[in-house]
């Protein structure tokens, strides 16, 4: 049951063959099997197994004739990323800042998604205040990979990585790994996390799931606590592009309450089954081809490019020249808008407040010293230099000169007739925590987001889809990019390649329950 897709437990509990209690019980059970992958922060049991009988009710009535009206979702467990507001639920974008935060309202998409009847499972653990691509700096703990990972070695050695735990795990990705490794072993079928310069897709790839992020304005930002507001998007993380797909219309739209939600009106759609992609113009763009760039990771983008031509689809080189220049222009606006984000947490009207009675100037800096970690207050540094006035010409003002150029890159590859460029998601496969964390966590981001990075820069939507398995055993993804407002095109493009390569996702059933 728990290997089944969004889509397929929808049909299960409208013909009756599945309860949504019996569908919580068992997301539960594996929650508390595998927790020593780390992966859930806040637990919400209780909660969901109350609404999940409730639903459970409903869907009997509807499946009696004694009821006409069905919620979409009803009754089917979500996990939500501990940077989404949460009403009533503990939400701490894995920083002591926020560590007893609880939101007094809940963020749009999440609310979208409990209309339908979505129960949330519990907040998965994320790098703080998202602040990474491995969710290995968070005040829980690093978020263990499942995929090649021992089931049994944490217990065998008590958990202590001083004893061994850690020896030869993968990383998640980041900075939503949590999520991520709640869809790949099944705990729910259907995730958020956020998604700044690839933090959803990231870890999607790592963990051999999809990972969608829309049309910058598509979802609405309202109740995602920000890092970066001219970037972020709300991520989806799911085991079926279709699943991706019945997400996304049910959570999509405008948002009074989210400035940056585009008033557009958003046409519902349903992907269909027979889709051909004869005549289909693919881009492949020539500065990807980037340094650390694993030949496991290129066999299957050369592989997936011949598939497509294959199918009657042309498969052109093309090139988006500034993309050299994305990583610099991220750390630079990045940091910009952090440190004007971090600012709030002054602990003063809410969060972590230091035990400091001296003066108001003393509060501020010992409270954001003890609230935020090396990572954060690094990038706080940065973005408050970059902020200066003698310095803000040179660097913040350049910096969104370059991002626009780099999204004429991709406006210019659409108009001149390209429908969809074909990329690698990381350079690599999952990298284990020993080598992840020999360098400090802002040289690695640089290193795994080269190929994320320029889509949130432009806006344009993408999706990372499991493409196959590396030699060593773990997944490797490729990602599809789009046109503005094209997101329906990448969810059919990206469903037809999923068809194409038939990825079975990680089947962890055996293997926990055994251990």
């Amino acid at each position: 049951m728990l290997s089944l897709t969004l889509r397929e437990v929808i049909s299960k509990l409208k013909d009756g063959s599945v309860s949504a209690a019996e569908l919580c019980e068992k997301c539960i059970a594996r929650a508390k099997k595998i927790k020593e992958l780390n992966f859930i922060v806040t637990e919400n049991f209780d909660q969901c197994r109350k609404e999940s009988v409730q639903s459970a009710r409903l869907w009997s009535e509807y499946v009696t004739g004694r009821h006409q009206e069905w919620r979409k979702f009803g009754g089917i467990p979500f996990a939500i990323k501990d940077n989404f507001c949460t009403k009533d639920i503990r939400t701490t974008c894995a920083s002591k800042m926020l560590s007893n935060f609880v939101p007094p309202y809940t963020a749009t998409v999440v609310q979208r998604l409990q209309d339908e009847g979505a129960v949330i499972i519990g907040k998965t653990n994320m790098d703080e205040f998202a602040m990474g691509s491995g969710s290995t700096d968070s005040i829980f703990g690093p978020v263990r990979n499942p995929w090649n990972y021992n089931f049994c070695q944490l217990q065998h050695t008590g958990g202590s990585e001083e004893q061994g735990g850690s020896a030869d795990w993968h990383i998640a990705g980041g900075s939503s790994g949590g999520s991520a490794v709640a869809i790949a072993t099944g705990t729910c079928f259907g995730a958020f996390g956020s998604d700044t310069g690839g933090s959803t897709r990231n870890p999607a790839a790592y963990c051999g799931v999809v990972g969608f992020k829309a049309t910058y304005g598509r979802l609405s930002r309202h109740g995602l606590i920000p890092l970066v507001n001219s970037l972020d998007v709300p991520g989806i993380l799911t085991r079926s592009v279709d699943d991706a797909s019945l997400i996304f219309n049910a959570v999509a739209g405008h948002d009074v309450r989210d400035a940056t939600s585009v008033t557009d009106p958003l046409e519902k759609f349903t992907l269909p089954d027979d889709i051909s992609v004869k005549d289909l113009h693919i881009g492949i763009p020539k500065e990807y081809h980037a340094p650390g760039l694993s030949l496991c990771v290129l066999d299957a983008w050369r592989r997936a490019a011949d598939m497509f031509e294959n199918a009657g689809a042309k498969v052109t080189q093309v090139s988006l020249p500034h993309t050299q220049y994305s990583i610099i222009c991220y750390g630079v606006l990045c940091c910009a808008e952090v440190a004007s984000n971090m600012s709030r947490y002054d602990g003063i009207e809410y969060g972590h407040r230091a035990n400091v009675q001296d003066s108001t100037e003393e509060l501020y800096a010992v409270t954001r010293h003890e609230g935020f970690n090396n990572v954060v207050r690094g990038r706080i540094l940065a973005g408050n230099f970059f902020l200066l006035r003698r310095n803000y010409d040179d660097y913040f003002i350049k910096a969104q000169k370059v991002r626009r150029l780099i999204a004429e890159d991709f406006r210019k590859v659409f108009e001149g007739g390209v429908d969809i460029l074909l990329t690698p998601t990381t350079l690599t496969e999952a990298p284990t925590y020993s080598w992840f964390t020999k360098e400090d966590n802002r040289t690695r981001a640089e290193e795994q987001d080269v190929f994320t990075q320029p889509i949130n820069m432009a806006g344009v939507p993408a999706i990372t889809v499991p493409a196959s398995l590396s030699p060593s055993g773990l997944p490797i993804g490729l990602q599809f990019v789009g046109p503005n407002f094209h997101d329906r095109q990448v969810l059919t493009v990206a469903k037809w390649f999923e068809q194409q390569t038939n990825f079975k996702q990680l089947d962890l059933n055996y293997l926990i329950d055994n251990s």
